[in-house]
């Protein structure tokens, strides 16, 4: 009797165990889905997962692991490769593109979709930074802060400080001994990026500055979760410190303006401060310090990486070092006696090295998704994203697809011999939104790497270090080495 009362109990349990799955399974549903009506049916494939997390963590467990890539196949491997999905996503539901056709669509179809990053993101960039502000407004201070850091004339201005920069840090660092190498390099692109936005060089201010933005990247794409010990927690208090540094920054110019007002502005704050619209507005503090923080965040971030990233593949492979080299040195060959340094001409011929720059974008893919919303129910492909629900731009589907780059995960810069159809490369994104500094951030790589290439080399400490992939790819001792001069003849 008591055997049959206790088998009892387990098939209960085990009833019971399984129909809180099936519930817990479909409350996203329930609450995102059933409202949709008809419209459900015409969804993407996909799994919508648990309530609330949603997918995030098996998202978070793959990019935590070696195989970030084994979230997305998992995916294909349930729902086939029909190139979009719906899950949920950062506490959103969503759609996942993965084609260049869709991504495409999804970055140029202003009419349809607009910005949908997290609220994590926009709570730490800013809600007066382009990650957040509507088209109209977007445009305009994208027309004026684009002009000071793109361009023949706004490049031309930053080429020497950039190169003699390049030159001294390369000499430091080879009489240093072990360099955490990535961090050398972010510190690097941002005096570049202070310099050309603030026109400071102070050691003080660019150190703080520096790491809260460290602090800042870690939790830009994590959950909301401010609560101590998480990275969102100690990324909202970076930005409150960035705010006060930024703050004292535009304080200061309002003050010097009060007995001298500059006839052209010298820097992208003057510009900000000087900006009004048609009916006399000028930007408020709030708005100048968003666009600021935001501006030197990307404006260091990627360069930084990539360049890391590029300086180890053609250490990897001496071949294609080799070539870039050779072609440095006839470039070198050709320049009159008289001429110092780099001219824009000069990196315009650097065609190899150009190619080099953009398989280590696509390898790398820096920046792995971007977020848009939907402005009203789109179809793509014959499925429906709903008016409101988030799309996720997956960069690395497209860029790692074999079908478009066949051994996906080899370096090869000679797959570039070929043109690619529009969506296929996507690393500084895509249509009105596309990165502004995307010229400046290659220009500054090329830089490096011409004076790296024809002078100096790496030995990588610790060449089995694992890969961290959050929030973006680096390794995690940040690339211990060793840089060190070498005669002209070496390789």
């Amino acid at each position: 009797m008591k055997m049959e009362i206790e088998s009892k109990w387990v098939v209960l349990m085990a009833i019971a165990v399984l129909m809180l799955r099936y519930i817990l399974k479909n409350v996203n549903w329930w609450l995102y889905e059933s409202k949709l009506g008809k419209k459900q049916y015409s969804l993407p494939p996909g799994d919508m997962g648990w309530p609330f997390i949603g997918n995030m963590w098996s998202f978070l467990r793959a990019f935590k692991s070696r195989d970030p890539d084994s979230f997305m196949s998992s995916i294909v491997s349930r729902y086939g490769r029909s190139g979009i999905y719906k899950a949920f996503m950062f506490g959103n539901p969503s759609v996942i593109v993965t084609t260049p056709e869709a991504c495409k669509r999804v970055l140029t179809d202003d009419t349809k979709f607009e910005p949908g990053w997290p609220r994590s993101t926009i709570e730490l960039m800013g809600k007066k930074s382009f990650v957040s502000i509507e088209y109209e407004e977007h445009k305009r201070l994208r027309r004026l802060t684009s002009s000071s850091i793109n361009g023949m004339e706004a490049l031309s201005l930053y080429l020497t400080y950039i190169e003699e920069n390049v030159i001294s840090s390369l000499e430091k660092w080879s009489n240093m001994g072990e360099i955490e190498f990535l961090t050398q390099m972010r510190k690097l692109t941002f005096k570049i990026i202070m310099h050309i936005f603030i026109s400071s060089e102070s050691e003080h201010v660019m150190e703080a500055l520096e790491r809260e933005y460290t602090q800042l990247n870690h939790g830009v794409r994590a959950m909301q979760i401010n609560i101590p010990g998480f990275a969102y927690h100690k990324a909202f208090k970076a930005r409150k410190k960035l705010l006060a540094i930024f703050q004292s920054i535009v304080d200061e110019r309002r003050e010097q303006r009060k007995t001298f007002v500059p006839k052209k502005a010298k820097d992208m704050m003057d510009a900000l401060i000087d900006v009004e619209d048609d009916k006399g507005r000028k930007l408020s503090d709030e708005e100048i310090i968003d666009i600021m923080l935001m501006y030197l965040n990307a404006g260091h971030e990627s360069s930084g990486h990539i360049t890391m990233w590029a300086t180890y593949f053609l250490q990897k492979h001496l071949e294609y070092l080799q070539k870039a080299k050779a072609e440095q040195e006839e470039i070198i060959k050709k320049r009159p006696p008289t001429q110092k340094g780099l001219t824009l001409k000069e990196i315009r011929q650097m065609e190899f090295l150009y190619k080099v720059i953009d398989e280590t974008l696509r390898v790398i893919t820096f920046s792995l998704v971007v977020f848009r919303e939907a402005k009203s129910d789109v179809n793509i492909n014959g499925y429906i994203i709903p008016k409101g629900w988030k799309v996720l731009v997956w960069f690395r589907s497209v860029h790692l697809d074999p079908e478009i780059y066949p051994d996906p995960m080899q370096f090869n810069p000679n797959r570039w011999n070929k043109e690619h159809k529009a969506g296929e490369f996507l690393p500084f994104g895509a249509g009105t939104r596309l990165c502004p500094g995307n010229d400046l951030a290659k220009m500054e790589i090329a830089v490096f790497l011409h004076h790296f290439i024809m002078n100096y080399q790496l030995e990588q400490v610790n060449p089995e270090c694992r890969v961290r992939y959050l929030p973006h790819p680096r390794p995690m001792d940040n690339f211990l080495a060793r840089i060190r001069k070498c005669s002209p003849t070496s390789t």
